[in-house]
């Protein structure tokens, strides 16, 4: 958030905007494979240390170019691709170790209350970005992000790993990316779902780009009113998030079906006349934008084996942080030439058309036992490999009739 809001001081330009936002994620999309397999290959914990203590250096480095009278845009954008690089290799190993955490019957509530407790972050955190940014300045603000990894890094180091329920670690071979590739393609429970993400990511998922366009260009507002409407989105993010987490199964139809409920959110977002109105908008769109997340999310994990999870889930990152990159210029250029609303206007539309390509594709590929509904009642979910079914797991009435 400080990031943006410095370059969009020091450049009033949409372009520049999504260009940083094309610097902070570019390492996903190049560096995102290959970090799935070091997440596969490497014990999570001890490597989320080491990404974390890095990460910390990159804000601290932050804050002693925000402190100079005139803070050179080339450094802003280089220290973003390092934090990018971080981004990459946190992003699986962090979201893979989730599920090392916890009981197999719990897998699909920890992957939510994950996300509600990142979401929960961004409640505050935006509007502690305008505070400090418009009351201290920039470097205090990224002074105050750098000394917050040291809770993070105590954290990891106070677990008791001989609680943690770690897979075997996937040994060194080649072809191994392309193997998770491969893996991802055999599988419509994965693949359907992450090439919706791929559309929403690129052009929805954005809103670093648009919504402070939209709200200091279009509707006259300043960096609080910005930072607090981002929050209010966070606000609706959180009780998405809270509401899906007792969720007991998962289905690719759930994941159809939140894609579509953001696509609508996104289009009433865009059509507020004035400020005010936008408030309960963003609540809506931060609801449904979660929901499509952890649907998205917990399908992906939970259907993973085990000895893919970091690939497949280091792919998903490339096509939903890595798609970045292209969206955020794009959108950026289209908010500079035709006004934020066209931005936010095409977000909504391409999740509406993700949700249909994601119905029609998925009802080709299905074979008809994959009507049932995945039951999350293991911590392997439910293989259906041709027409056999684990003798292992209990299916539902619909599953054994078949």
């Amino acid at each position: 958030m400080a990031q943006t809001l410095l370059v969009l001081h020091l450049t009033h330009n949409g372009f520049a905007v999504g260009l940083l936002t094309a610097c902070q994620f570019a390492p996903v999309l190049i560096l995102g494979a290959w970090a799935g397999l070091v997440a596969d290959r490497s014990d999570k914990r001890k490597l989320l240390l080491i990404v974390q203590s890095l990460a910390m250096l990159q804000s601290f480095a932050l804050a002693a170019v925000a402190f100079q009278s005139h803070p050179p845009l080339a450094a802003i954008y280089g220290l973003a691709l390092l934090g990018g690089m971080t981004v990459a290799f946190d992003n699986p190993a962090r979201r893979a170790f989730v599920v090392e955490m916890v009981p197999d019957a719990l897998t699909s509530n920890a992957v939510s209350l994950n996300s509600a407790l990142m979401t929960s972050s961004r409640v505050v955190g935006p509007a502690l970005a305008g505070l400090l940014a418009t009351t201290v300045g920039f470097g205090w603000c990224f002074t105050v992000d750098g000394i917050s990894y040291l809770a993070v890094l105590a954290g990891l180091w106070a677990m008791r790993t001989s609680e943690l329920r770690p897979p075997r670690v996937v040994a060194k071979g080649r072809g191994q990316v392309r193997e998770g590739i491969r893996y991802i393609r055999t599988v419509p429970d994965l693949w359907v779902p992450l090439a919706m993400m791929a559309l929403v990511g690129t052009l929805a998922f954005n809103f670093q780009t648009v919504i402070p366009l939209f709200v200091t260009k279009t509707l006259d507002g300043n960096d609080a009113t910005f930072t607090l409407l981002f929050s209010v989105v966070s606000v609706g993010s959180l009780a998405g998030a809270l509401a899906t987490a007792r969720r007991k199964s998962i289905s690719v139809h759930q994941v159809i079906v939140s894609c579509l409920a953001f696509g609508l959110a996104m289009l009433v977002f865009g059509a507020m006349p004035t400020l005010g109105w936008t408030f309960p908008a963003a609540l809506v769109m931060g609801f449904t934008s979660i929901a499509f997340m952890t649907a998205s999310t917990a399908i992906v994990q939970v259907r993973s084996k085990p000895a893919m999870r970091g690939r497949v889930l280091a792919i998903q990152s490339m096509v939903f942080l890595g798609s970045t990159p292209i969206g955020g210029p794009l959108l950026g250029a289209i908010c500079d030439r035709y006004g934020a609303r066209a931005g936010i206007f095409l977000g909504g539309l391409s999740a509406l058309a993700a949700a249909a390509l994601g119905q029609v594709v998925f009802n080709r590929v299905r074979r008809p036992v994959e009507d049932a509904e995945v039951v999350l009642t293991s911590g392997e979910a439910v293989d259906y490999v041709e027409e056999t079914i684990d003798p292992r797991i209990e299916q539902p009435a619909a599953v054994q009739s078949a």
